[in-house]
């Protein structure tokens, strides 16, 4: 009898160990982005940032001013193919820039890297990892970590679907 009793007190205990590990419902759920959410024509509408005040930040993806990126346009096919176009204006320069990119569901990152006249994509070494951080048929939100004090703060960039 008192094995039966501690083989159901062993049970019982593994039980609520099991139950108190497992995912909970009714809380938060968290959006997987996928490459489907990201394909498409997006105009970059709006630059924010996070945990870094703004006049820290000098320059975005080695192009100048992030405030030239404000109102671009991001051509991202579902090959993979891709490029961003500066509208210029004031001290930007008007500029197409083609890229390769990529989207990685388990980490939920965005990356591209810049290709020259001449480039092969397997060959560029040197790229851009951001986070993926929403997506839906009309806006996209992607995060640039970067390095501020002691800890990482985000350059945050807010698409929105460009009108067909």
């Amino acid at each position: 009898m008192k094995r039966i009793f501690l083989i159901a007190a062993i049970l019982c205990s593994s039980l609520m160990v099991l139950q108190s590990c497992s995912p909970k419902g009714g809380g938060a759920a968290q959006t997987v982005v996928k490459r489907g959410d990201v394909t498409g024509n997006w105009v970059l509408n709006d630059i924010t940032f996070e945990g870094i005040p703004q006049a820290s930040v000098k320059s975005l993806f080695g192009e100048g001013a992030y405030t030239c990126f404000v109102g671009s346009t991001w051509r991202l096919t579902n090959s993979g193919n891709g490029s961003y176009s500066l509208p210029g204006g004031g001290a930007c320069a008007a500029k197409t820039q083609t890229i390769y990119w990529s989207a990685s569901v388990p980490d939920q990152t965005f990356q591209f890297k810049k290709l020259y006249e001449g480039d092969k994509a397997k060959n560029v070494t040197e790229g851009y990892r951001l986070v993926l951080s929403s997506a839906t048929k009309e806006s996209l939100t992607i995060k640039s970590p970067v390095e501020y004090g002691n800890s990482t703060a985000y350059i945050v960039l807010n698409f929105t679907a460009a009108a067909k």
